[in-house]
């Protein structure tokens, strides 16, 4: 921690600031675990260069590293460079959620889509999620980051890293793009074993009324070989309890 430098700024050193801002500008576009190899790359910086920048926002507490990823994060003190998006689902769209967890087995899992990635707000306390950091950052691995890449003009744009996480991970492009335009049609998405080989998925999403945007998405998270069945009462129930959340969450 620091206070602000009383000196002017002479020599490199503006140079050096745009491309400190540039690395925390690469960290929102590319998400939570980035790694500074990939931060080099986007950003065309010698990796020295990129390591030292990494160390001064990680020591100023702008990022912080994630040892399970072995990346970068935003920190504590980044926060304050934006307003929040994110907010907690009102307590009637919680009391919605909570009814589905009453009716089901699975694990209940509301995230939100505002701020252009996935954003678990209210994870099912009792089967909480172990990955919520790898679905934000590769939604191409989970069902509710399905829904969010089926709704995007261009997926290519929001997922750029088709990282293989099990042997049913759908890492081909051409397989993801129908995959996602089932989705689109359908309205459902569904993941078996592809983040986690003991862990599936099914989600449905949350749009506002009336302008049908997507806002949200309502996911069943349990066994792989479960979720692979056609679930029909299960997905209406889904439908049913996302339509009541519509207009709470909009």
């Amino acid at each position: 921690m620091t206070g602000l430098d009383p000196l002017p700024l002479s020599g490199r050193q503006p140079r050096a600031v745009r491309s400190a801002l540039a690395v925390l500008e690469e960290v929102v576009a590319a998400g939570p675990g980035v790694t500074a190899k990939e931060i080099s790359a986007a950003l065309k910086l010698p990796q020295a260069t990129t390591y030292r920048l990494l160390n001064l926002l990680v020591g100023e507490e702008y990022l912080v590293r994630l040892p399970d990823l072995r990346g970068f994060a935003l920190g504590r003190r980044a926060a304050r460079l934006a307003l929040p998006v994110v907010t907690t689902p009102p307590t009637a769209a919680r009391a919605v959620v909570e009814h589905l967890r009453g009716l089901v087995r699975w694990g209940v899992h509301l995230a939100s889509f505002t701020t252009g990635q996935v954003a678990l707000v209210d994870p099912d306390p009792d089967h909480p999620p172990a990955e919520p950091t790898l679905i934000a950052r590769y939604p191409h691995a989970s069902a509710l980051g399905k829904l969010l890449l089926a709704d995007q003009p261009d997926w290519r744009a929001v997922s750029r890293d088709l990282r293989r996480f099990t042997e049913h991970t759908v890492v081909d492009a051409v397989a993801l793009d129908r995959q996602l335009t089932a989705v689109a049609a359908t309205g459902l998405a569904r993941q078996c074993g592809e983040l986690r080989p003991d862990r599936g998925c099914l989600a449905v999403p949350v749009r506002g009324p009336g302008t049908g945007a997507l806002v949200a998405g309502l996911a069943l998270a349990g066994p792989p070989d479960r979720v692979a069945e056609p679930n029909e009462e299960l997905v209406a129930l889904l439908r049913e309890h996302a339509e009541r959340l519509s207009p709470l969450l909009a």
